[in-house]
């Protein structure tokens, strides 16, 4: 066997292009469920592209920083069929994501094909190796397996258990963590021999430089996604938020028909496989119910697809109140109010029976809401 080392510059280079592509892609899928079936589509893929392409990118670059005794090239073909592969995988789970109802189940599935795209698309790859050949310990391949699924089930589950802010973070350093580890759990598990051949010319260009050019690619290629995403299809509260203090508002093309209004907001909910729309005057709570709330009128319960911290971006500005992790109130509806040491509780017109736990860090806020 061949003694091997690796350039831990290219190794942290590896790992940042993991993180960028793990960030762009959960940005760029921030929010599609409210838009579109053409839009969500172009927003999925070009989220696939990103976050498989980087996978598939740091993969690379981190296989560039690997130190062999002998010269080795990649065979053109084997390794554009391991980005496809990276690519398409992670596709397969935005599509599960993001087209089908996303309960623990789909997430769960959504983790799994991307965690065997990665095993797939890093031994793929490997089999690219000319000039020596990779060889696997069956411990080293069950390892990769096991990590690569355990670790993207994890990453999803940080990025989707919510879609705000924080999980897009959280979910970015998951999936950076996990192609990097999957990547080094199966090297330890790999060793190489040379295959007999001599007198090889070499590369045109070295693994130093191919690593810059990919690197520059990835990120170039992400932050123009970034950039298309943000600009390309806005999110309706943002297309319904007024301008800039001060600002003048743009004039309309001449030949432009007038534009409409911005249309109030109305909060969906679901019945029998249709949606309906309520105005936010008549909820009364807001109760989240994992990925997805509940929402209260009178003594009546309706399911609805956004999430609690959804629900807060929209509904905060009409007045309804975050009074505790898994639930948002109408003040107006509140009929009883009672603490409770340092925490308290409330109960709103239609379901009284209902408790609404208030938390500690909360009360201040409600008091003051409720004229206390």
């Amino acid at each position: 066997m061949l003694e091997y080392s690796h350039d831990w510059r290219l190794v942290l280079a590896a790992f940042a292009i993991a993180l960028m592509a793990g960030f762009t892609g959960l940005s760029l899928t921030r929010g599609v469920s409210r838009r579109s079936v053409g839009e969500r589509k172009v927003a999925v893929s070009m989220a696939a592209v990103a976050l498989g392409g980087g996978i598939w990118s740091m993969h690379f670059v981190a296989m560039l920083g690997l130190q062999l005794p002998i010269l080795y090239t990649y065979d053109a073909l084997t390794t554009l069929v391991s980005a496809l592969v990276a690519i398409l995988m992670t596709g397969l789970a935005l599509l599960i994501l993001h087209f089908r109802a996303r309960t623990r189940r789909s997430i769960t599935l959504a983790g799994v094909i991307i965690g065997l795209g990665i095993a797939l698309m890093h031994y793929i790859g490997m089999s690219g190796m000319e000039l020596c050949r990779p060889v696997y310990t069956p411990m080293g391949i069950a390892g990769a397996l096991v990590a690569s699924v355990g670790l993207s089930v994890l990453a999803v589950r940080l990025a989707y258990s919510e879609r705000g802010r924080r999980n897009i973070v959280l979910g970015t350093v998951g999936f950076g963590v996990a192609v990097v580890m999957v990547h080094f759990i199966a090297m330890a598990g790999t060793g190489f021999l040379s295959d007999g051949a001599t007198g090889a010319i070499g590369p045109a260009l070295s693994n130093e430089t191919l690593a810059i050019i990919v690197t520059l690619a990835a990120f170039v290629i992400s932050a123009a996604f970034l950039l298309t995403g943000i600009t390309f299809a806005p999110q309706p509260e943002e297309a319904a938020a007024p301008g800039l203090a001060g600002a003048a508002p743009p004039e309309p093309a001449p030949t432009a028909a007038p534009r409409a209004e911005p249309a109030a907001l109305r909060v969906p909910h679901e019945r029998e496989g249709r949606t309906y729309f309520l105005e936010p005057a008549a909820i009364s709570a807001v109760r989240a119910e994992g990925h997805y709330t509940l929402l209260q009128k009178g003594a009546e319960t309706l399911f609805c697809p956004w999430s609690i911290s959804e629900a807060e971006e929209r509904l905060a500005p009409l007045g309804f109140l975050r009074v505790h992790r898994s639930y948002l109130i109408n003040p107006a509806h509140v009929v009883k109010f009672e603490r409770l040491r340092d925490s308290g509780q409330c109960s709103v017109d239609g379901a009284e029976s209902l408790r609404i736990p208030v938390s500690r860090a909360r009360l201040a806020d409600l008091r003051e809401a409720l004229g206390l």
